[in-house]
C-alpha cells in the first residue's frame, strides 16, 4: 500500500542520475533541477587527453563559484547536503580512460578535482582493454590491471559500461571495491549488442556495485518510440536477476536527442561517428532518437517514479532504484 502520493514521494527521495552527457552543456542544469534530481554525473572527460580534460574541469569549477545552486560533489554526504539544502550535485564522471595518458600519478590529481567515477572505455580498444564495439575481445591489458589497482587505493568508482565483456569481467575480478556499469541496459530484455549479459550484472553486484539503466531508445527496446514501461523492463529484470540494492539510473541524456539536436547537425554527426569506429550501426542506429516516453528530457524524472509505482515497487524499493542505491555505492567507495 502507498501512503505518499508519486509527487511527494519524488520529493522527498534523493534522486541520481549518474551518466548525463548532456549536463556538460551547463545551460541544461535547470532541467535536471526541474526534474527533481539531487544529484546528476556530467560526462566531463573520456576521449581527450589530460590538457583539454583539465580545460573542462576548470570551467566546472568557476561554475560552482558563480552559481549558488550547485553543489561540488566529492564525497557522499555532499549528495546529502545537497538534498537537504535544496540544491543540486554535480559528480564528475569520465567516459573514458584517455584523460590519464599513460600516468598513473593523473589519477590522484583528477579525484582531488572531484572525479569519482572513470569508465574504462569506450566501444574502441585502448591501453585498458577492448571496447565492447571491438571485433576482438582481448581482455584487461597490463596496464589496465595496474590502473584498476590505482583507482581502488585512489577511491575512484569502476565502470564497465561500453567495455568488452572479457575486460569487464577481468576488471571485476581485479577490483577491491564495488564495480559499476553506470549506463547498461540487459541484454535478456533487448538485444542490443551494446546491451550487457546477465553474468555481467550479477558480477557487479557480487562486488557490491550496481546497474544504472539508460534511456537511449535503442538500448531500451527496438521501438524508435519506447514507452515508459519498456524502460521499466530493464529495472525489473535487473531487479528480479540481481537484487534491487543493485540497480539505479544513468539515463544518458545527450546533445543528439530530440527535442535538442538539429536534424542535419546530428545526421552529419551520426554519419562521422560511424565511419570512426566508435559507434556501430548495428548498436546506434540512425537518428532521430526519442528517448522514453514520460522521461523524454530530465524535466519531467518525476514521471519515472509514477510508472515505478503503478508497476507495483514498494516506496523503499523507488528510492532506492531513484537514488539510494547510487548514494550506497558512493558511501561504500569515496566514504562520508
Amino acid at each position: 500500500m502507498v501512503s505518499t502520493s508519486p509527487t511527494d514521494l519524488h520529493h522527498d527521495s534523493i534522486v541520481i542520475d549518474a551518466t548525463c552527457p548532456l549536463l556538460d552543456d551547463v545551460r541544461y542544469i535547470d532541467w535536471w533541477i526541474e526534474g527533481g534530481a539531487t544529484a546528476a554525473a556530467p560526462s566531463v572527460g573520456g576521449s581527450d587527453g589530460a590538457k583539454a580534460t583539465l580545460s573542462n574541469l576548470a570551467k566546472w569549477i568557476r561554475q560552482f563559484e558563480t552559481d549558488a545552486r550547485l553543489v561540488w560533489v566529492k564525497q557522499a554526504a555532499d549528495i546529502e547536503r545537497a538534498k537537504r539544502e535544496g540544491k543540486f550535485g554535480i559528480i564528475f564522471h569520465f567516459q573514458g580512460t584517455e584523460p590519464i595518458e599513460d600516468s598513473f600519478n593523473l589519477v590522484y590529481a583528477y579525484k582531488a578535482l572531484g572525479v569519482g567515477m572513470i569508465q574504462l572505455s569506450y566501444n574502441v580498444k585502448n591501453r585498458v582493454g577492448d571496447g565492447c564495439e571491438e571485433r576482438t575481445d582481448a581482455g584487461l591489458s597490463n596496464f589496465g590491471l595496474k590502473l584498476i589497482e590505482t583507482m581502488n587505493a585512489a577511491r575512484v568508482i569502476v565502470d564497465c559500461s561500453h567495455t568488452g565483456y572479457r575486460t569487464t569481467m577481468d576488471a571485476m575480478e581485479a577490483s577491491s571495491s564495488p564495480v559499476v556499469f553506470s549506463h547498461a541496459n540487459a541484454r535478456a530484455v533487448h538485444p542490443s549488442p551494446r546491451n550487457i549479459q546477465d553474468d555481467q550484472a550479477k558480477a557487479a553486484a557480487a562486488t557490491g556495485g550496481l546497474v544504472g539503466v539508460v534511456g537511449y531508445p535503442a538500448f531500451v527496446s527496438s521501438s524508435t518510440n519506447p514507452s515508459l514501461d519498456q524502460f521499466i523492463d530493464h529495472i525489473v529484470h535487473y531487479a528480479t536477476t540481481i537484487g534491487i540494492d543493485h540497480v539505479g539510473l544513468g539515463i544518458d541524456y545527450f546533445k543528439g536527442q530530440v527535442p535538442i539536436a538539429d536534424p542535419t547537425q546530428i545526421q552529419h554527426w551520426y554519419e562521422e561517428t560511424v565511419t570512426s569506429g566508435r559507434w556501430s550501426p548495428a548498436s546506434y542506429p540512425p537518428p532521430p532518437y526519442h528517448y522514453p516516453e514520460g522521461i523524454e528530457t530530465p524535466r519531467t524524472l518525476h514521471a519515472l517514479t509514477e510508472g515505478l509505482l503503478r508497476r507495483d515497487f514498494s516506496e523503499s524499493e523507488i528510492r532506492k532504484v531513484m537514488g539510494g542505491n547510487w548514494l550506497r555505492v558512493f558511501r561504500d567507495v569515496w566514504g562520508e
